[in-house]
């Protein structure tokens, strides 16, 4: 699991600006669902080999009681509940203030392991800076500049190593072929997950409640169907048996991210009664980004007219065209109706994102394409296509050696896409081209 960094603190303290440069974008936002202000964002980073989730959340003021601020609160008690570690952010320029006090007793009942940050700390000495917040008895404060990145590192560094160390350990892999394909679920509050979970697994495993956000863990579950092995993940929180149901008003985007991320295959859930609203589209970006295995099922689609289905299929045609490598499915999850060719396409996108190209197959393949239609020129140049290989799976990447390639523009990347997909019947799984341009022999040549 990728761990889960909360940034925490009072109003403009810097914690957006410290997102910004964890995750090193300005628009790093991969999910916005339903009840999360707008201040409180997720992203990914990464440092060296290790990757992680980070939530930015908005001012806290653990003791509103009504409002916006008091919105503001429960997102952010929210973050601080899924998160492994939290960083605590409080101003260097203004002193230790009552504000971080308060916050910090919340921060203590909480029970969550806190890295203190004090930023804005350019050009001061650190004593100066610090010497205010050991009153508040978190450890030594880490002195950072989130704008210019003074401090970052280190602070990371540290984050990383009390995040990793809480992880339960991991447990060993179970063989492939008695695991099979991992599924994970996923899709807005709501949409009909577990009504889904209980038509896969044929009984009553998991709570259907009428509510979004009643279930909360991410829990897999293995199961068989039609002689083919599968782990289930329910990104909507598959109940652990014995366990009390707790009706809890709460979705964990951060378990969605994570189960995205582990996943062979992704099933997208869409609520046909319901327009594709921007939440969709947000965790469709997220399984692309990602690179996984993608089959969406339109669910609740019993009982629509016909004039309904058509303005469905328009609207989603519209707002996920970027999804065209995908197939789409219309199912009713209660009436278990069009399960079956959806599990066909999922283990059609296994196939594909975890298929073997050999090199000679795929060179042909581009010297087909090359015949075809040639890159364009650049200047007096034009790129040289040479051969191909594979370079990974899961997705399957295809490796292009040649001369001048980085002349090679976007549509004819997306034209030799295409035609690989056309090829080898790549459905279902997103595919990336690198292309590598061979070192010129006479670029050092004495004219």
């Amino acid at each position: 699991m990728k761990p889960v960094i909360a940034l925490v603190g009072r109003p403009n303290v810097g914690k957006s600006t410290l997102f910004n440069r964890l995750t090193r974008s300005r628009d790093a936002l991969v999910a916005d669902m339903p009840g999360l202000t707008r201040d409180r964002h997720y992203g990914e980073g990464r440092m060296g080999e290790r990757p992680f989730l980070v939530i930015d959340t908005g001012g806290f003021e653990p003791v509103a009681k009504e409002g916006i601020m008091h919105q503001m609160a429960k997102q952010t008690k929210q973050a601080v509940a899924e998160a492994d570690v939290i960083v605590f952010i409080v101003d260097g320029r203004q002193g230790l203030t009552p504000h971080d006090k308060t916050i910090t007793e919340f921060l203590r009942k909480a029970g969550r392991p806190v890295v203190l940050v004090v930023n804005k700390a350019e050009g001061m000495k650190y004593s100066a800076v610090a010497s205010d917040f050991y009153e508040l008895g978190l450890g030594d404060p880490l002195a950072v500049s989130s704008a210019h990145g003074d401090g970052v590192h280190d602070m990371l560094d540290e984050a990383l190593n009390i995040a990793f160390a809480n992880q339960p350990p991991i447990e060993e892999e179970a063989d492939p072929a008695v695991r099979g394909t991992k599924l994970a679920i996923v899709g807005r509050p709501n949409v009909g997950k577990s009504t889904l979970v209980n038509a896969l697994l044929g009984e009553e495993r998991v709570i259907a409640f009428d509510m979004p956000g009643t279930t909360r863990d991410s829990i897999e579950i293995p199961f068989e169907r039609d002689g083919r092995h599968y782990t289930l993940i329910d990104t909507a929180g598959i109940r652990r048996r014995g366990k009390v149901f707790e009706a809890i008003e709460k979705f964990s985007v951060v378990k969605t991210l994570q189960s995205i991320s582990e996943a062979n295959v992704v099933l997208l859930l869409l609520d046909a009664q319901q327009d594709i609203s921007e939440q969709d589209a947000h965790i469709a970006g997220f399984v692309l980004e990602t690179g996984r295995a993608l089959v969406v099922g339109v669910n609740k689609w019993d009982g629509l007219q016909s004039d309904r289905r058509d303005e469905i299929k328009i609207d989603i045609e519209r707002k996920l065209n970027f999804l065209s490598f995908a197939k789409f499915h219309f199912i009713s999850a209660l009436k278990s109706s069009g399960i079956g060719p959806l599990m066909k396409s999922v283990d059609a996108a296994y196939a594909a994102a975890m298929i073997d190209l050999s090199t000679p197959k795929l060179t042909r393949a581009l010297i087909e394409a090359v015949e075809h239609q040639e890159p364009r020129r650049k200047g007096s140049i034009r790129p040289k296509l040479r051969y191909a290989h594979q370079g990974g799976q899961n997705p399957p990447i295809i490796v292009i050696h040649g001369n001048a390639l980085e002349a090679v523009g976007d549509p004819y990347k997306r034209y030799l896409e295409k035609h690989f997909r056309d090829t080898f019947s790549l459905v279902g799984t997103p595919l990336r081209i690198e292309l590598r341009t061979g070192k010129n022999p006479f670029a050092k040549m004495p004219k």
